[in-house]
């Protein structure tokens, strides 16, 4: 099974904002990463987004996404729309938990991790086999930074703690083949 994972368009926010689960606007056409992305992306797949809006216009321009909530960016509480500048040293705090730090009113990277896990074990992939029942053997997801390291991190064997360093960039796809006998990442950020 080839699992295509594509962050949203670069979106249309200031540099050092915490936007998070805020809807914010996209600073590159949806249509347009569609047309590029297309090539990369298997004849026939099942296309699943966050229905936030920076992901789902993407998607709605591949297909016919199915929309899930547990594929949202984590929610920062009280952060969102906020510089990080003005929070401060409150991110020293992040710092030094950096998968159990919660944000006032948000959820930690760990409780992010919990339901996008989630959804993946709703969706078999890691137990998939080229027999699975399912309308496609190919999955893409149209998804944010934090969902997309959860899901490559924890089907390419990486510690939690490892998954920050996978960077996914605005508009790119990146493909992780599952097979019965393991996961190999074919390409990062194309």
């Amino acid at each position: 099974m080839q699992l295509h994972l594509i962050r949203h368009p670069r979106p249309a926010v200031e540099p050092g904002i915490c936007y998070g689960q805020t809807e914010v606007g996209l600073a590159e056409c949806p249509a347009t990463v569609a047309d590029r992305l297309r090539p990369l992306l298997p004849e026939s797949f099942s296309l699943h987004a966050s229905p936030l809006a920076r992901a789902r216009l993407l998607a709605e321009k591949l297909g016919t996404p199915r929309l899930d909530n547990r594929l949202k960016e984590i929610h920062f509480g009280d952060w969102e729309g906020r510089s990080f500048d003005d929070i401060g040293s409150a991110i020293d705090d992040w710092a030094a938990d950096p998968l159990g730090f919660r944000a006032p009113g948000g959820e930690s990277p760990r409780e992010m991790a919990v339901r996008v896990l989630a959804w993946l074990d709703e969706h078999g992939v890691a137990a998939r086999t080229p027999d699975a029942g399912s309308e496609s053997p190919h999955l893409v997801v149209v998804a944010h930074g934090g969902p997309l390291r959860v899901l490559a991190g924890h089907l390419l064997g990486l510690p939690p703690e490892r998954w920050i360093g996978l960077d996914f960039g605005c508009g790119q796809v990146t493909r992780i083949d599952v097979e019965s006998w393991g996961t190999v990442l074919k390409w990062f950020n194309r």
